[in-house]
């Protein structure tokens, strides 16, 4: 379990730390808003009201022991960049940064964002997917149950079929397609053998595909 921190709880704050939350991984949200600190009180591991671009505010609540910080300030992109840097010169190994342009990422990459989302183009759900698994590419909430996810296939994979494999049998989830070098294997079929680097795109309820990624 990792333990994350989200700093700015707006639809894609929210997003990001209500999925990490449901996910098992200790959650620390942070706003300035009052109303918007409560709302998610319940649904991560502490809520709290404060000003992240106070730099003794965010020590004392122990942000440098995030393994992740998302900053997912929007309004205010000065802040959002203070607060950047801040939390990287803190010592924070992976800071995660919301940007609303191309330009705003620039900046954020100069000052040491480990990773830029756009929040118009990456769902919250899917960067907190990809942000806890090495071997996630992506992931596609079809609904509040069910997902796609394109995984790296597993090394203890590598050379069975997909019959042996069974992971319709063993974990309840489907194989939709086998990305392969850049071309697309659809509806492969249970003689097809997963070979090494390959990117298995399956589907399936978010509690066994949580489970297949665990196993």
């Amino acid at each position: 379990m990792k333990q994350f921190a989200v700093i700015g709880l707006g639809r894609f704050g929210i997003s990001v730390a209500r999925t990490l939350s449901r996910m098992g991984h200790e959650v620390i949200a942070i706003d300035s808003d009052e109303q918007k600190v409560e709302n998610i009180m319940d649904e991560v591991t502490t809520a709290i009201q404060a000003d992240a671009r106070d730099e003794q505010t965010l020590k004392s609540i122990g942000i440098q022991n995030a393994d992740v910080v998302i900053v997912a300030i929007g309004e205010n992109v000065e802040a959002n960049i203070l607060v950047t840097l801040m939390v990287k010169e803190m010592g924070v190994k992976t800071v995660v940064a919301k940007a609303i342009n191309s330009l705003h990422g620039k900046v954020l990459a100069k000052i040491g964002a480990d990773k830029i989302v756009f929040p118009e183009r990456d769902m919250g759900a899917r960067v907190a997917y990809t942000l806890t698994s090495g071997n996630v590419i992506d992931h596609i909430e079809l609904s509040p149950d069910y997902s796609i996810l394109e995984l790296v296939a597993p090394k203890r994979v590598v050379g069975k079929t997909l019959g042996e494999i069974n992971l319709r049998a063993k974990h309840g989830v489907n194989v939709m397609a086998i990305k392969r070098n850049g071309e697309i294997i659809a509806a492969p079929g249970a003689d097809d053998v997963v070979r090494e680097g390959d990117i298995l795109v399956l589907i399936g309820s978010n509690r066994d595909l949580k489970g297949l990624q665990d196993s």
